[in-house]
């Protein structure tokens, strides 16, 4: 399959009303877990994608069930997949499911299942 235009789409709940800061970082746990995932599935995605400027977009989802649902489309894509539930530590209840990091894969088949969403 070919893999010119790969990227790394990060979800994030938008009904949460999460602060700035734990925004991000739920991000940047999605991401570096994400690019974990691609390394042990896709290696050669993961090495290209590192290679060739790390793109990234966020986008937001409106609701859990919204987020569920293209978390296993991309799962069933056999894409590299994660589901971030944060710790509990600050602002949430532990295990609250609050993004996912896809890729980095192939943009045309992440677009299938995100391209209809905003950005965050």
């Amino acid at each position: 399959m070919p893999f010119n235009n790969l990227k790394q789409v990060i979800l994030v709940r938008k009904d949460l009303g999460l602060p700035k800061g734990k925004l991000c970082v739920q991000v940047a746990h999605a991401s570096l877990s994400a690019y974990l995932e691609a390394e042990k599935k896709h290696p050669e995605w993961a090495q290209k994608w590192l290679n060739s400027g790390q793109k990234k977009i966020v986008l937001k989802v409106n609701t859990l069930d919204e987020l569920l649902e293209i978390y296993n489309k991309a799962v069933q894509l056999d894409l590299p997949t994660v589901l971030i539930r944060d710790a509990g530590l600050t602002v949430l209840p532990p295990n609250t499911i609050t993004s996912v990091g896809i890729g980095p894969a192939p943009e045309n088949i992440i677009d299938k299942i995100t391209g209809h969403l905003k950005l965050l």
